[in-house]
């Protein structure tokens, strides 16, 4: 009877984290996350790496697709290759320590990913889960049609990032181009820096957070009141990706006016 009766106090300490319990379980410190994503050269030592130079990456790419993957890898030498690490599903870490061309760990589930250099286009496109972490620059539509995880630029990011985003969260450390986060369903869009033309255009439901200047609004999508859950949301996403200096007073938040959800012949000129 003890064991199936818990009092008041037991039930609610069960069943309830509490506010600090529920943030270290849900987003990790950008220390910790910072070691999981990034191997010391001891941990990259025992990791399996592949050389692209001397191994073709259909072979690289179907070996992080075996069965019941687990542990670290390093690719090398990608020399601006498309498709590298692309559809992985498991839980390991891809460190790949050069530039990458188009569609770098797009699909991605369950995997974090490191790219030590820039990223072309759609970096981690219609990716689920997972993380997606690049330490310079992204060329347009990256994080395209993402449905979920994180995604990390540490530099610039071209046109339309973010574009049909469906809830990914995308955090950029610099600026982004025109037409990012169009379309945009869901998920969260962090710029620290400013945000070219057009910014939002058609959003449905995604938030967006700028701190720096924005070339102009897109169709439908307004500025927005930072309320204290807002303030929290984003403090919680620049932590995650290693930002956590930043004040969120600076940031203006932009949503939806929700006007143009359903096509009526009067808003015509708007789309």
């Amino acid at each position: 009877m003890a064991a199936l009766n818990f009092s008041s106090r037991e039930r609610s300490s069960a069943l309830n984290s509490s506010s600090r319990e529920r943030s270290s379980a849900l987003n990790s410190s950008s220390r910790e996350r910072s070691s999981a994503l990034n191997s010391s050269s001891r941990e990259r030592s025992s990791a399996l790496t592949f050389d692209l130079r001397t191994t073709a990456l259909r072979d690289v790419n179907a070996a992080l697709h075996a069965p019941d993957l687990a542990g670290e890898f390093v690719i090398e030498h990608p020399a601006g290759a498309h498709n590298v690490a692309v559809g992985l599903d498991a839980p390991v870490t891809v460190t790949v320590t050069g530039h990458v061309g188009y569609y770098a760990a797009g699909m991605n589930q369950h995997a974090d990913v490191v790219i030590d250099g820039n990223a072309g286009t759609g970096v981690a496109e219609n990716m689920m889960s997972g993380s997606v972490w690049v330490r310079g620059n992204a060329s347009q539509s990256a994080g395209a049609t993402a449905h979920g995880g994180l995604l990390v630029i540490e530099g610039d990011a071209a046109a339309r990032c973010g574009i049909s985003m469906k809830g990914v969260d995308i955090v950029v450390g610099g600026n982004v181009g025109h037409m990012s986060a169009f379309m945009a369903q869901a998920g969260r869009l962090v710029v620290r820096g400013d945000a070219g033309e057009a910014l939002g255009d058609s959003l449905y439901e995604a938030r967006l957070y700028v701190r720096g200047d924005v070339a102009s609004l897109g169709a439908d999508c307004v500025a927005k009141p930072m309320r204290d859950e807002h303030h929290r949301e984003l403090e919680t996403l620049l932590k995650a990706a290693g930002f956590e200096g930043d004040d969120t007073s600076a940031y203006t938040r932009y949503g939806s006016a929700r006007s143009l959800y359903h096509f009526h012949v009067d808003n015509a000129a708007s789309y």
